[in-house]
């Protein structure tokens, strides 16, 4: 229960961060809105993981996976760009939160 609690905490930090762009700076009413469920909900959910899981192997893969996402999400959303050292970095991140996982050495 905790890992899914954990991966519904990486999906609404980065709900909260894409609105964060299309907030833009906080002017734009719903956005924002969503921004502050999105960041509550996640720190809401981080924190009840946390009963079960160590601190800095959950917040690494929480910031590391939303990190991630983010940054595929604004390739393909935001058409940002494309680079050989943004796909390797992505990947090492990615790997990073694998290798975290398979470190807890607890079930899923």
């Amino acid at each position: 229960m905790h890992w899914i609690l954990l991966s519904f905490a990486i999906v609404t930090e980065v709900i909260g961060t894409l609105a964060l762009k299309i907030s833009d700076g906080f002017t734009v009413l719903v956005p924002s809105t969503v921004v502050v469920v999105g960041y509550g909900v996640s720190i809401w959910l981080l924190a009840l993981s946390l009963k079960s899981l160590d601190v800095g192997t959950a917040y690494a893969i929480w910031a590391g996976a939303g990190t991630a996402l983010i940054s595929i999400a604004g390739v393909f959303l935001f058409k940002e760009p494309v680079t050989v050292i943004k796909t390797i970095s992505v990947a090492f991140i990615i790997l990073g939160v694998i290798g975290l996982h398979l470190a807890e050495g607890k079930s899923v």
